[in-house]
């Protein structure tokens, strides 16, 4: 199956800045986009940022000017860089990628999520 791999967290004072980065592997024919996601405790997991594979970016509303997702020079790899860190950025990021597999299935494949904790 399809794996997906984040790495990169750790802690961060508030005003400071953390890259995390994202690979998926396997029987990859396409990635159609990839996605990063958040969750803090007791709250609902919410979506941070996206990529196309044409380049098209969406991010959600409090990270905007803040973070930037990009594609990395590793296949079907992505990373987020997150400046000007906030406490409310604390929560487990996780990575998301979609596309199509050999020989003609579709994917849609979590890794398993990288700890970011943000201190006032």
């Amino acid at each position: 199956q399809v794996q997906v791999m984040e790495s990169g967290g750790g802690v961060a004072q508030a005003g400071g800045s953390l890259r995390l980065a994202c690979v998926a592997s396997g029987p990859i024919v396409r990635v159609d986009v990839m996605r990063w996601y958040r969750q803090a405790p007791g709250k609902q997991r919410e979506l941070v940022a996206s990529i196309t594979s044409g380049g098209r970016t969406t991010y959600t509303d409090s990270v905007k000017g803040r973070f930037t997702i990009s594609k990395n020079n590793r296949g079907n790899a992505i990373d987020l860089q997150m400046n000007s860190l906030k406490p409310e950025d604390t929560g487990v990021y996780y990575c998301n990628a979609e596309g199509v597999k050999v020989p003609i299935l579709p994917f849609n494949s979590w890794g398993q999520g990288t700890q970011v904790t943000v201190s006032s």
